[in-house]
């Protein structure tokens, strides 16, 4: 083989690398890009930028469930936030006589867990795919790694989750309220 036919056999050789690089590179942005979109409709994440939401897709996985998979049990540790992508999700709490009450059905768009980001409390709750579905997680321990790599990005996460789990409380509060002046008069 000439040195000119090696030359071009190279070039072809890196030619064809690129092109497959940028085509699978292609698939993960376009992934990157669909979870950067929902991401955007998550209250967790409506205030940050496009490239920090960008910064959070990468740390996120994606899982598929079946119908009536857990996603988590109650009573498990809790580790992680799950995002609904698509399907349906029960929440699901078993008393200790065996009975199940299913507390409300959740679908795309709606989060669960959130509070597994703040500590490993035990789950209150159960999370059961009601039909096939495929969530996004975001781990507390990347995003705890989040938090030493880019401190302005998880700041405004724990910002919202701080928003979101208040205003949970409250209303938690004032159905409480609402049920001791019902069972008052």
């Amino acid at each position: 083989m000439s040195g000119h036919q090696k030359k071009q056999g190279e070039v072809q050789s890196t030619a064809l690398r690129i092109l497959w690089g940028r085509i699978r590179r292609t698939d993960r942005d376009a992934k990157d890009n669909d979870k950067v979109r929902l991401l955007k409709r998550i209250p967790f994440f409506e205030n940050l930028k496009r490239l920090e939401l960008e910064e959070v897709a990468k740390i996120m996985f994606e899982r598929d469930y079946q119908e009536g998979e857990s996603i988590f049990e109650q009573g498990q540790p809790g580790a992680a936030l799950f995002i609904i992508q698509s399907g349906t999700v029960s929440v699901e709490i078993t008393h200790p006589n065996g009975d199940v009450d299913k507390i409300t059905q959740l679908g795309r768009h709606a989060f669960i867990g959130e509070l597994a980001l703040l500590d490993e409390s035990p789950r209150s709750a159960s999370a059961v795919a009601h039909v096939p579905t495929k969530v996004l997680s975001l781990f507390r321990s990347d995003l705890d790694k989040l938090q030493k790599e880019h401190p302005v990005i998880a700041s405004e996460i724990y910002r919202s989750l701080a928003a979101i789990v208040g205003s949970r409380l409250k209303s938690t509060n004032e159905l409480l309220e609402k049920r001791q002046l019902k069972v008052a008069s």
